[in-house]
């Protein structure tokens, strides 16, 4: 007879987060909180600067380490591991630690995910302009 895990217990496959921590998904129809607004503004401020647009873009290809970020966007390392500090915060972005070298990546699929639609929302043809 095998044994059964309480769902509290297991772990999705996408992330490592047990399922009883994960946020549930709000109805489409469902006013957004106060709460929320105010999160999903805050996502929305971190985002909104293009050197942070352009870390993201490096890291859609791979993680990366801050001199490689910083000869990719031309910038200091000091000033990118300021940006990157930020992001973190924001949870846009995660790290790994290899011996002495930190590399940093997209925090999950959602960020790329918002990465790839804003691209393609700028890259599409203007419509009918009222």
């Amino acid at each position: 007879m095998s044994q059964v895990t309480p769902a509290s217990q297991t772990r999705s496959s996408r992330d490592s987060v047990p399922v009883s921590r994960r946020r549930s998904a709000r109805p489409a129809d469902a006013p957004l909180s106060a709460e929320s607004a105010q999160a999903l503004a805050d996502t929305f401020r971190v985002l909104g600067d293009p050197t942070r647009i352009r870390l993201i873009a490096a890291m859609a290809v791979s993680e990366r380490c801050v001199s490689d970020l910083a000869m990719l966007v031309g910038m200091s390392e000091s000033a990118i591991s300021h940006q990157l500090r930020l992001m973190r915060a924001a949870r846009l972005v995660r790290t790994r630690r290899a011996g002495r070298q930190v590399f940093y990546t997209l925090d999950d699929a959602h960020i790329l995910a918002l990465y790839q639609q804003a691209v393609s929302h700028v890259h599409e043809p203007q419509g009918d302009q009222r």
